[in-house]
This record gives C-alpha cells, sequence and structure tokens, in this order.
C-alpha cells in the first residue's frame, strides 16, 4: 500500500488539512456535511487509481482543519467552493478531475462558475438543485439534523447511519460531532437565500464531463429528480443506480465505484494526452 502524506495549507479561510497520495493527473476528493477526508479511505488506498496524484481534505469547520475565521463568508456552496479554489491554487493544481460526494459535490459544481480547474467531476450522492432546493430531496435532508447546529450523541450516530449506512464507523460519528456548532445551519440558511448558482442549469451548460453515480436506495436524495436533470456533458449518457447501496456508495460499494472512477479517469485523461 502506498503511503500517504499529510500536511497543512494556511488559505484565507483557516488551515486546511490535506492528505495526497502518489504523482500523475491530479484526482481531488471532496467530503460532505459534516464528515471528513477519511471517508474517502477505500478510493485514496486503492490500486485501481494507482498513477494520480489523490488528494482529499477536510473542509473549514471538518476534521483536522480550522474553523472559518469569517463563517458568514465561508459556510455556504460558493463559499466553500472559493475554498476549494484558493486551497488548489496554493498547491499549484491547475487542472483536475474532481470528485464530490453529496455536499461536495453540489462544491464542485459551483466550482465550474469560478475557476476553469475541473476537468471532469464525479458527483455521488448530489442533487444538482435548481430554484426549488426541495426537489433534489426526499423530505427534509435526515429529518432536520443536516441543517441543525447542535447535535446529541444519539443524534449524531442516527446521521452516520443515514448517510453511510449500517456499516458507519465510529470516526463518522465523532466527524459530525467535531464540525463546528455554526456550519451546517449557515449552510443552509445560505441555501435558502439563493447563494451560489442554479446547480440544475449549471449542468445543462457546462462542456466539463459529469459522472453521476447514486445509491439505488438512497433515502436522501430524490433520484428521479436527478435523472430528470438535462445534463449537457453526461459520461456515459446515463446517471448510474448501483445496488446495495444508499447514500453514499463510494464507502458501501467501494469496488463498483472504484471501477467507475477508475474509468472515468482513463476515457478523461485519454481524450487530454496529445
Amino acid at each position: 500500500m502506498q503511503v500517504t502524506t499529510q500536511h497543512k495549507i494556511q488559505t484565507s479561510h483557516g488551515r486546511i488539512a490535506v492528505e495526497t497520495r502518489g504523482e500523475g493527473f491530479p484526482v481531488v476528493f471532496i467530503h460532505g456535511n459534516s464528515a471528513c477526508r477519511e471517508v474517502f479511505r477505500k478510493q485514496i488506498s486503492s490500486p485501481l487509481l494507482d498513477g494520480y496524484h489523490l488528494i482529499s481534505f477536510d473542509l473549514p469547520g471538518h476534521g483536522a482543519s480550522d474553523d472559518a475565521p469569517d463563517s458568514d463568508r465561508t459556510y455556504s456552496r460558493p463559499g466553500l467552493a472559493d475554498l476549494v479554489v484558493e486551497l488548489l491554487g496554493k498547491m499549484d493544481i491547475k487542472r483536475a478531475a474532481i470528485v464530490g460526494a453529496s455536499l461536495g459535490g453540489h462544491i464542485a459544481i459551483e466550482m465550474l462558475a469560478r475557476s476553469g480547474i475541473s476537468q471532469g467531476q464525479f458527483l455521488i450522492g448530489t442533487p444538482a438543485v435548481g430554484e426549488n432546493f426541495a426537489e433534489g430531496f426526499r423530505g427534509k435532508p435526515l429529518n432536520g439534523l443536516a441543517s441543525r447546529g447542535e447535535l446529541t450523541s444519539e443524534e449524531a450516530q442516527q446521521f452516520a447511519r443515514a448517510v453511510f449506512g449500517n456499516d458507519f464507523e465510529p470516526f463518522m460519528q465523532i466527524a459530525i460531532e467535531r464540525t463546528d456548532r455554526q456550519f451546517r445551519s449557515k449552510l443552509f440558511a445560505a441555501a435558502k437565500q439563493g447563494a451560489g448558482v442554479n446547480q440544475r442549469e449549471m449542468l445543462s451548460l457546462t462542456n466539463t464531463s459529469t459522472a453521476i453515480v447514486n445509491g439505488e436506495n438512497d433515502q436522501i436524495i430524490n433520484l428521479d429528480y436527478v435523472d430528470s436533470v438535462p445534463y449537457a456533458n453526461l459520461w456515459r449518457g446515463k446517471c448510474f443506480r448501483i445496488s446495495k447501496a444508499t447514500h453514499s456508495a463510494f464507502w458501501e460499494v467501494p469496488h463498483v465505484v472504484n471501477l467507475l472512477l477508475s474509468d472515468f479517469l482513463k476515457e478523461l485523461t485519454g481524450r487530454r494526452k496529445t
């Protein structure tokens, strides 16, 4: 197993904990609401992704990263997208594939409006929301836990199970409990106020290759809505629904998702060889 390198990078949104492995075309992993970079360990350690520069990090207010010094500026989809663009700039990364899980996918879509870094995006558990935010979800996300500042230990466990399935690990609950108490409420308040791009419209216009991968038993997002988005550049012409998986297919059935991601990256980088 290849060794990863861990370090912290100072940004205007606070110090960010970053983990990298390998060399080659950069592949950037962005985790979801109240998670941490460790949720991608089954991808970072996969031999299928050898030959790429794999990058994962903790968002501000998460994991080993600092809480944002200006929560109003940072804790929104566009604020987090600005953070990722700044972070990759400090790492001298000018182009990359972006793998976004849940909120991470929303951040990836926001990045399209702010930067030309993304050469392809692989979105998992992310409905490209338009003017009606609620259309992309099955009821209130996590029965309101996704937007609540204070969570009990029991609620954090419910959160982890809903997002990662019954095989969630203790570090996931710890990550949820560690998350900056301002993060969840400010994220959803900003969304309700219309912060960020119309993501449905963005994916109907972008030339960036977009892979859509979801668990067929996802109880959080509306899969029919996801399928209804008029994607301009949908990889392989379809949205994938992965059997035996819920919201985090990359964690629950990594062998399936890693094969798809490997194929996506081969096609993406192959198209760009000269």
